[in-house]
């Protein structure tokens, strides 16, 4: 899988850009805040339809547009699988509501013309983006972590998409109620309908988090064990907020850190486990008014020779966990889908030492695509620069650069 042509109208700093991109790695070079990371996050929004950036998508549109009527920003990306070309386009609409003045916001997605429902177009086009800050995945607290799994799984699973949709509708209104039995009293048999569906959807949830969980550490420890020089063994530790496998009693718990292994249970008896502690927590979720287990609770940590990265790790090692989660999840979407994600790079290079720069350019080779922003070119080999496409990215323009 490649990306053909990018077009941007409207979306961050961009008025309007038009790119054919080549089929090969790909630099953008230029200052800081010049619109490279944009680009990233444009070609990356096509194939999640959510970003890694903004808040809201609201903010993806330019800030210099008027803000008194109507307003499109728009991605559109043309890009060839082994099926052929196609085109996914997201139309990003703020528009006047009513005639109060009020403005409201939506989006459009459409897959080769035909508007789609999101669950209906993820998945069509893949990438993997790597950025400076997505150390936070490591460093910072758990709903960074279940934020880039969802993202992750949802580029190979539609099923997933409706799900996390559903479940988040459901827990939505089962806190509602939970907190008017909390308040007001009533009847807590109330709670058996929301329940039901919560454990459903969260079943089906943690049955693909654990499943993707396992494929990705199989790739993530390989290619971690290679960048560390054999030193280092790595490790993702699902920790779901509701535990579906049953402890064995009287047995002492051992001072080590060890990896649970859950790929054998069926979303069947994850519901049924989930249905029955629900019902156990029921009293204490009425007095607290919220829901305390389910996927929205869920952790994920890393652990390199059993110690936990998040809490000892230095700061190269999580670079190099990172780095190996990443390129780990290009093989994964390729196992998953028979083709290989585009893959985004944002000054990577200055992150690594001059062996992992090696190492990561030698790995890049299996990728049909792979677009690297930088600021100094003179973190590439010489060789490699004459050798690729590199462009300059200058207050939103982009043009080629010399480097001859």
């Amino acid at each position: 899988m490649y990306l053909k042509r990018l077009s941007l109208t409207d979306f961050r700093a961009f008025s309007r850009l038009d790119l054919d991109i080549p089929r090969e790695i790909f630099l953008l070079v230029g200052k800081n805040a010049q619109g490279k990371t944009t680009l990233l996050e444009a070609v990356y929004y096509l194939s999640t339809f959510t970003s890694f950036h903004a808040s809201t998508d609201r903010q993806l549109i330019n800030f210099n547009t008027p803000e008194n009527g109507l307003t499109v920003g728009r991605i559109v990306g043309e890009f060839r699988r082994e099926d052929g070309d196609h085109r996914v386009e997201v139309r990003l609409i703020r528009e006047p509501n009513g005639t109060n003045g009020n403005l409201r916001f939506r989006k459009e997605v459409l897959i080769d013309g035909v508007k789609r429902k999101i669950n209906e177009a993820v998945g069509w086009f893949n990438a993997v983006i790597f950025l400076p800050q997505m150390a936070r995945i490591i460093e910072e607290g758990p709903s960074e972590r279940r934020r880039y799994l969802d993202m992750m799984i949802s580029q190979v699973s539609p099923r997933y998409v409706q799900n996390l949709s559903d479940y988040g509708q459901t827990l939505s209104q089962r806190n509602a109620l939970l907190k008017i039995l909390s308040e007001r009293g009533g009847d807590p048999d109330q709670l058996a309908v929301w329940d039901g569906m919560l454990a459903r959807h969260g079943a089906l949830i943690m049955q693909e988090r654990i499943q993707a969980i396992r494929e990705v550490e199989e790739e993530a420890k390989r290619i971690h064990y290679d960048l560390t020089h054999g030193n280092e063994v790595l490790r993702l530790d699902y920790q779901p907020a509701f535990e579906p496998l049953t402890e064995p009693q009287d047995q002492m718990r051992l001072p080590v850190a060890t990896v649970a292994d859950r790929s054998g249970l069926t979303p069947k008896e994850i519901e049924q486990g989930m249905l029955a502690a629900l019902k156990k927590l029921q009293r204490e979720e009425i007095a607290r008014g919220v829901t305390t287990i389910g996927p929205h609770r869920d952790e994920l940590r890393f652990l390199s020779n059993q110690m936990d990265l998040g809490d000892f790790g230095s700061r190269g090692q999580g670079r190099t966990a990172l780095l190996a989660l990443k390129m780990a999840e290009v093989n994964w979407l390729h196992n998953r889908t028979g083709e290989w994600p585009v893959l985004l790079l944002d000054e990577i290079m200055s992150e690594l030492d001059p062996q992992r720069r090696a190492d990561l350019l030698v790995t890049l080779s299996v990728c049909d695509q792979a677009i690297l922003t930088s600021t100094d070119l003179s973190m590439f080999e010489p060789e490699f620069v004459s050798g690729h496409h590199v462009w300059q990215v200058t207050g939103g323009i982009v043009s080629p650069m010399d480097v001859g």
